[in-house]
């Protein structure tokens, strides 16, 4: 159990039934952040599509919640298809808009990060749009990751040009030993 300024929080397992609060706390950072580059909010049955996806690939996928009510979620997905990739992930985590600047990511990502160790993943990755998202990249440094790189430009959303940020945590014994 964490605890926020308005109260304790508990980060648990996603289960089927929070797909609704996770496809409204998704849609308002589509809708008004940069955080993700899609233009139009995913359907919910396109989140319960890809909640299921990320577990049938064994990934993790955990929630935030108060009284029964998700804060935020956040998950691991395969960082890319090929089968040299399957031992580094990307994550993702998105925080209820009314809910950030509480400890609720950083409790999400605590929580993340040794749940893809016990998968026997080596890397995380985290692919941040915007190089201005101060928070998410203070967010990522706090829990050991690195800035790798920035790509410029690669997204246009609300008439601008949008840059990637790059930044990469080693888990568990990373590249010391073989898989």
């Amino acid at each position: 159990m964490a605890a926020s300024a308005t109260g304790p929080f508990s980060v648990r397992a996603c289960e089927a039934g929070d797909v609704s609060a996770i496809c409204a706390i998704y849609a308002h950072h589509v809708l008004h952040g940069l955080a993700s580059f899609e233009v139009e909010p995913p359907a919910e049955a396109e989140m319960a599509r890809r909640r299921e996806a990320v577990l049938a690939g064994g990934y993790p996928y955990l929630v935030a919640e108060r009284a029964g009510k998700v804060l935020g979620y956040a998950y691991a997905s395969a960082y890319r298809t090929r089968p040299a990739y399957r031992h580094t992930a990307e994550n993702s985590v998105y925080i209820r808009h009314d809910c950030v600047g509480q400890g609720i990511g950083r409790a999400l990502l605590a929580a993340l990060i040794p749940a893809c160790e016990a998968r026997g993943l080596r890397q995380l990755v985290a692919v941040i749009g915007d190089s201005g998202n101060a928070a998410s990249i203070a967010l990522h440094r706090a829990a050991g990751f690195t800035m790798i790189g920035t790509i410029r430009s690669a997204g246009f959303k609300f008439g601008r040009w949008v840059d990637t940020v790059l930044m990469q945590r080693a888990l568990g014994p990373a590249d010391t030993t073989l898989p």
